[in-house]
Parts: C-alpha cells; structure tokens; sequence
C-alpha cells in the first residue's frame, strides 16, 4: 500500500463546509478510488494526533476501537461483521488474518483503512480548525493526485497546506521517503504556430500565456513555443492537443467566428445504417435482446478467452500507451463481447437471446493505418439445449428478411465445437461464422450453460 498525507491550519470547519469536505472524500474514493478499491481518505482532529503516524498490519483481535456510528470499542473483526462500512468494504481487504490500521505514536487507532476511522481522533467536528488528511491506496499516482485535490479544496477555503513526510520500508518509483502533497506532473511544450493552426487564429505568445494561467497552468513563453504545466490537482494531460483545447475554453468559443458550410448537404442515414438498423428490428421480432459494449478490451477476452491464440482470428488492433490493460486492444469480432455480457447474467432465468450490431477493427495491412473499421451483428443463444439448429434458424429468417441468399460450408474454428461450426456464404463470399461455443471457451468465460452462436459481417453483406 501507498501513502499520502498533509495537514490544515487556519480553516474553521463549518456546518456546510463539514458537509462539503465529506462529500468531497466520498467523490474521490468512488471515483478515483474505484469504491475505495484503490483509494481511500481519511480526516481527522490534528490536536488529538502524535506524531509519528504509522501504517501497520494486526490480528483481527488485537486492536479495540469506538469507530465512526458506534458508541463502543470493537475489533477489527467486528467492525467487518457488524459496521455497515465493514460490511459494505469488508470485501476489498482479501486476506483478512492480518487487517490494516493506522495508529499515532502512542498507540492511539487512527482508523482501520480502508473501512472507518476511529470516533476519538477521526470524527471531524464544526469548529475545528487543524486537521489531518491522509490517503492510502495501491496506486501511488491516484494516492497523491487524490491528496492534492484534497488539500487544494482546504487551501481554497482559507487554510495553510504543511506537506508531511512518508517512510516506506522499500523503495517506491519516487524513493524511500516521500514528502506530500507534491506535484509530480511534466511540462509539455508546444508550438505557437501548431496552436493557431488548431484554433484558426493568431493569438500571441502573451494570449496563449494569460488563457492557460487561468486555468492554473504554470506557463512559460520560449521561442515560438510555450512550455505548459498543469496544475498539481490535475493529471488528465495525455497529449498536447489538450493544451490546445484548455486554450480555446478558456478563451471562450464565443470568440470564435462562426463560418458557414462553403457546400449545401442533406442528412441521412448511411447504406451501412439502415442495414444495421433493420437487422437491429429483426433480430428483436426474434426475441433477442439488444447490449451495447464497449469495442475496447483485453487480449485476455479477444484472443486467450476464445481459445485464439497463435491464430489468424487472434490478430487485434492493439492500442498504444494504454491508461489500463483492459482496455488495450480492439475487438475482431463480436463474440467476445456477448460472452462477457453472458458471464454475468447467470443468475438471470433462462433462456438468454443476446445480440449486438456495432463495430469492430480487422488488421489490415493493406490499408493506410493498418486496419479497417467494419459493423457486424452477432448473436448468442444460451441455456440448458441449445443447440446448432436453434441459431440457425435465427440466422435463416434474418437473412431472409434482409433478402440474402446464404450457404454453410464446414469450418474449424477454435472457438467453436470442432464438427459444428460453419462458415457463411453469401454470393460464393465469406461474411460469417456460426456454431456452437467450444466447451473450454465457455470454462475461460466461466459460464455454464451451452451456447451457440453466429457473426455475420455487415459491411461485407452490404458490399
């Protein structure tokens, strides 16, 4: 685990403003801390506190404390069992014979990250006036950045920020001894002419300078360029451009002339569309039900979960400097997505009729940025007998109806039963798959229940 913490004089907590800090730390555990999963804060009364502060690691037993909403002492382990935040966080801790707590110099419990802190010390009052503000978490980014937000808020209100120095017993990515709140962002340097060329105007070095330093940049002016800071609470800077952009909001696009189309044009939906839109009607007079995911993911699902792996199906479009690996690559096709959907409804009754029509992304060298963008409609049908014919026929009144004459030639894929599975002809042209799930596809998935399904490429029906 990581720690961050700072503390805050000169700021008297009021009604409201206790209020507002509270919501403040549950918005940033939520989101920052995924539910506290990675983050959480914890506020507290600094006259109470002796330093040193240590994190520590005790038997569920060992320690006794009154937390927050209760009136007497419990352990750790009762605080898991009978604290509404114990039962609702208990989960997060994974190993639960050794538990977490935070105690000063002489002993006192903090609180027991990240579930409550202690009632004596954690339980922030109006009036107070010096408080101490600690982050923990496992990701050492989040922690601080969380920490900066915190203490920015404090700092808005009037009161003085003393950063506090962490001791880890191992080196982290920022050394053995850490001193928080800190800002650890990189300037980023842009062109002048890169920024007039991207808004439409000439601005100036100064303009540029006074748009950014109002959006709290640190900014300074070189030679036909600008090197740009962003603020200590903010960390969402991924690419120059986004520079540009804080430029033009801060500006206001009221200051940007409107332009009218050189070029009159009415609107409509595209050949692909419409086609999409009435497999969409079709396949809901089928009894199917509509998802809609996302077209990132893993290559865990697209490729290991579909026992495709060293294939030419297995090919993704992979994503460069990706913020998080389940999100690091593009679907080839739409079985993945319906699987995951799948895995997650098992407590639904069933039959399950699934389908989605949307996107996916095919390698493909020969063209400008090495793959094509296609719309597909896949399909899945799970429950206790399904089986090759049921999705087939599905597959026949959709084609149908879309006035497609189709044939099935066999097909060994990995992802389906070897024997039972296909490939879908239209004009001599493939355009599809169809079959029934290979059983150890669905063990990876963890589902249960049989399933088949087809995937039929639109863009190429069309085509």
């Amino acid at each position: 685990p990581y720690v961050a913490a700072c503390t805050a004089k000169g700021y008297r907590v009021t009604e409201k403003g206790l209020a507002q800090l509270i919501q403040t730390q549950e918005k940033l555990a939520d989101i920052f801390g995924r539910k506290r999963k990675t983050v959480s804060i914890g506020i507290y009364q600094l006259r109470n506190i002796t330093f040193p502060v240590t994190y520590e690691l005790v038997k569920p037993d060992e320690v006794r404390f009154t937390p927050l909403g209760m009136e007497t002492a419990m352990t750790l382990s009762e605080i898991l069992m009978v604290h509404p935040k114990g039962l609702e966080y208990g989960p997060i801790l994974a190993v639960q014979s050794l538990l977490p707590i935070l105690r000063d110099a002489k002993a006192q419990p903090l609180s027991f990250p990240p579930i409550i802190n202690s009632r004596e010390i954690g339980e922030v009052r109006v009036g107070d006036d010096e408080l101490f503000v600690e982050v923990t978490g496992t990701d050492l980014r989040m922690v601080i950045l969380s920490l900066n937000i915190f203490a920015t808020n404090l700092a808005d209100r009037g009161a003085t920020i003393e950063p506090v120095e962490v001791r880890y017993p191992t080196s982290t990515v920022l050394g053995k001894r850490v001193k928080t709140p800190q800002d650890f962002g990189k300037p980023a340097t842009i062109r002048m002419k890169a920024i007039e060329q991207a808004l439409g105007q000439e601005l100036g070095e100064a303009m540029v300078k006074q748009a950014l330093e109002s959006y709290g940049y640190a900014v300074s002016a070189e030679k036909g360029s600008v090197k740009a800071k962003l603020p200590p609470y903010r960390h969402d800077l991924m690419h120059t451009m986004d520079v540009v952009e804080d430029v033009a909001m801060s500006r206001g696009y009221a200051e940007f002339t409107p332009v009218m189309p050189a070029q009159f044009t009415v609107g409509g939906l595209s050949a692909i569309e419409q086609l999409s839109d009435r497999s969409r009607e079709l396949m809901v007079g089928l009894g199917f039900q509509e998802i809609i995911s996302n077209i990132l993911g893993s290559p865990d699902q697209y490729c290991r979960g579909m026992r495709l792996e060293g294939t030419e199906w297995g090919r993704t479009v992979e994503v460069d400097n990706v913020m998080s690996l389940s999100f690091s690559c593009l679907r080839q096709w739409m079985l993945p997505s319906l699987l995951r959907i799948e895995a997650a409804s098992s407590r639904a009754f069933y039959p399950h009729r699934l389908f989605e029509a949307g996107d996916v992304a095919i390698p493909d060298g020969t063209h400008e940025l090495g793959s094509r963008t296609e719309t597909v409609i896949g399909a899945l049908i799970a429950h206790a007998a399904t089986h090759f014919s049921e999705i087939h026929s599905c597959l026949d009144v959709l084609c149908y109806y879309l006035g497609k004459d189709y044939s099935l030639e066999p097909l060994q894929h990995p992802s389906f039963l070897e024997g039972r599975a296909g490939r879908i002809l239209v004009s001599g042209k493939p355009v599809g798959v169809i079959g029934e799930v290979h059983p150890e596809v669905l063990e990876r998935w963890q589902i249960s229940m049989p399933v088949v399904a087809f995937d039929v490429n639109l863009s190429q029906l069309l085509s």
